[in-house]
């Protein structure tokens, strides 16, 4: 059996996914590209995209020219063991009003962590 979230590894988790949400947010696409496992293993569907292997994922990030800008919220970062974790993420796009939502599977590797899964979708906005 594994133990759920252990303070030092959820600590190692949350700061990786801190360095990916900065990442994201200066449109710096090396370390984008560095975070996902590059394997044609790893998914990401976006908002418009299903995007299926590392190379597709990497193609996408570098075809896009401006930063993501966005307020995340809520994050959560769930782990299993010392080697697998979830992280969730609430964001909204200002000005707009819909709720975002990204849920990210992230797995130890050789490399360090990497993302293995990526989901990210929109909401209505409530009320």
């Amino acid at each position: 059996m594994y133990e759920v979230n252990i303070p030092e590894v959820v600590a190692e988790v949350t700061r990786i996914h801190d360095r990916y949400e900065k990442a994201l947010g200066d449109n710096d696409v090396a370390t984008l590209n560095e975070l996902f496992w590059n394997s044609p293993h790893t998914t990401r569907f976006g908002i418009a995209e299903i995007l299926y292997g590392y190379d597709a994922i990497a193609s996408y990030r570098s075809g896009r020219t401006a930063p993501s800008v966005r307020v995340p919220s809520n994050c959560k970062v769930t782990t299993f063991g010392r080697d697998v974790a979830v992280a969730h993420t609430e964001f909204r796009r200002p000005p707009g009003t819909k709720i975002g939502r990204q849920m990210q599977t992230w797995v130890r590797t050789a490399e360090g962590w990497r993302i293995v899964a990526a989901h990210v979708s929109f909401q209505a906005a409530e009320g």
